[in-house]
């Protein structure tokens, strides 16, 4: 697919400069220089369209922990980020993760009214590619240090070392890498249809792509045919890949793929989907367009709502 690095989150060619990673004196020095983007309880730190970078030291991150170096751009300029979720709002400015999305914002003392702490999928299709992926990045990175702090071989606390992209146990030595789990997600056709669902909990009327997570010793291919069918009942044919979206929500590849329905009956999973449907072009065109009551697309950033889009305009190829 030609347009497929054009998917939120990407990629945007930044260089992640692996080699200075175990280079303690250059990090240091890169970071003197650099500036850090500061990340609460997931959400990072935003001002206005744009992420809220700080040089290093500055007092909003004076709860942060150690800093997790993320690349360089172009012109050298170093890119770090920290996780300051130890700090606490002001009472009743903490975080409302009820509902589908969290809109609340927090705002730290140490930054004007400009700066805010903000749900990353509220606030991605705003950003530039760039600060789309160091976004994507940061918080897939410091959710997975929050989440696998001790040893998976013996249980002991872990140190983060080569710059935040490795634990390594100072008991059994074990070393532990950022995890990223794939997961399929497919646009099943058959002739001017899609089938779509719908999960529990999702607003009124939205639908999207079925989606699931990739089984040890399974291809991507037999991932697509197995979900269709477990979830909604439908065998499904050919499958090809058509573009994949890192999706830090917590820590997933959600790798897109076209495939071909061989039959339309279908038998919905109720563990896994509250309905299920096949919507036309034409019906799908309209709800994009708002002009469809009662149905409502995939989120715009989203890869579902990139592969739909994409389809409607008859740009798969």
């Amino acid at each position: 697919m030609r347009l497929a690095e054009t998917v939120t989150f990407g990629g945007s060619g930044l260089n992640r400069a692996a080699h200075l990673r175990g280079d303690a004196a250059a990090l240091q020095q890169a970071l003197s220089t650099g500036c850090v983007l500061p990340v609460w309880r997931g959400k990072p730190l935003l001002c206005a369209d744009a992420l809220g970078w700080l040089p290093a030291g500055h007092a909003a991150l004076a709860h942060g922990r150690s800093p997790v170096f993320l690349g360089l751009d172009e012109a050298g300029l170093a890119y770090f980020t920290q996780d300051i979720s130890d700090w606490t709002p002001e009472a009743g400015a903490e975080a409302v993760e009820q509902g589908f999305l969290d809109q609340s914002i927090q705002r730290h003392p140490a930054l004007n009214e400009a700066y805010g702490f903000e749900e990353l999928r509220a606030v991605m299709v705003r950003l530039t590619a760039r600060d789309a992926e160091l976004a994507a990045t940061a918080r897939a990175v410091l959710h997975w240090h929050r989440s696998h702090a001790f040893c998976a071989t013996c249980g002991q606390a872990s140190d983060m070392v080569m710059a935040g992209w490795q634990r390594q146990c100072p008991g059994c030595g074990a070393q532990h890498f950022p995890r990223t789990d794939p997961v399929v997600i497919m646009l099943v056709t058959h002739g001017n249809r899609a089938l779509m669902g719908r999960s529990p909990g999702w607003p009124e009327g939205m639908y999207s792509c079925l989606a699931g997570f990739v089984e040890p010793g399974e291809s991507i291919e037999a991932a697509v045919r197995r979900e269709v069918l477990e979830e909604a009942g439908v065998t499904v044919g050919p499958v090809r890949y058509l573009a994949s979206q890192p999706w830090p929500f917590p820590a997933s590849l959600m790798i897109g793929c076209a495939a071909e329905a061989l039959t339309e009956t279908i038998t919905r999973d109720p563990a896994e989907l509250e309905d299920a449907l096949w919507i036309s072009r034409e019906d799908l065109l309209a709800a994009q367009s708002g002009e469809r009551p009662g149905l409502m697309p995939a989120r715009k950033g989203s890869i579902a709502h990139f592969l739909l889009t994409n389809w409607l305009a008859d740009r798969l190829n």
